[in-house]
């Protein structure tokens, strides 16, 4: 499994680049971001370099943070990869809360990261399967 942080800030402007100065300033490189807004406030989901660091310094600038466990698998860099992928889901007994995609720059490989309520189940369904489930080491 894979640290991510979610982070609570406002929707207007300025806020994602204060929130970005805080984690360059801390050398803290963003691996995959995702954002979702409502009127006033914004989540902004991020899976970074040094996820303890970073929910430090956030916390200490004020901002709300949370870190939780996502899962990334490889996809398949051709048409129908995700769906391929979705589509080995449907067949585990597991739900996905959200997903987003990353990409490995080093090994130009697309990345889905999935968030779900019982990510050992989702993993050993896709593993058994043949997918590529990415750790915390072998992520960036």
């Amino acid at each position: 499994m894979i640290a991510q942080i979610s982070i609570f800030a406002e929707n207007r402007k300025g806020a994602m680049r204060k929130l970005t100065d805080v984690l360059g300033n801390a050398g803290i490189d963003i691996i995959a971001l995702v954002t979702n807004d409502s009127a006033e406030f914004g989540i902004v989901r991020m899976i970074v370099s040094d996820p303890a660091l970073a929910e430090k310094r956030l916390a200490q600038s004020g901002y709300m943070v949370h870190k939780d466990l996502v899962m990334a698998v490889d996809l398949e860099d051709r048409p129908g990869g995700l769906n391929r992928l979705l589509a080995s889901i449907d067949e585990s007994n597991t739900n996905i809360d959200y997903l987003y995609i990353s990409y490995d720059r080093a090994l130009s490989v697309p990345i889905a990261v999935i968030h779900s309520g019982d990510l050992e189940e989702l993993e050993q369904c896709l593993k058994n399967q043949g997918y590529h489930v990415r750790s915390t080491g072998n992520f960036i």
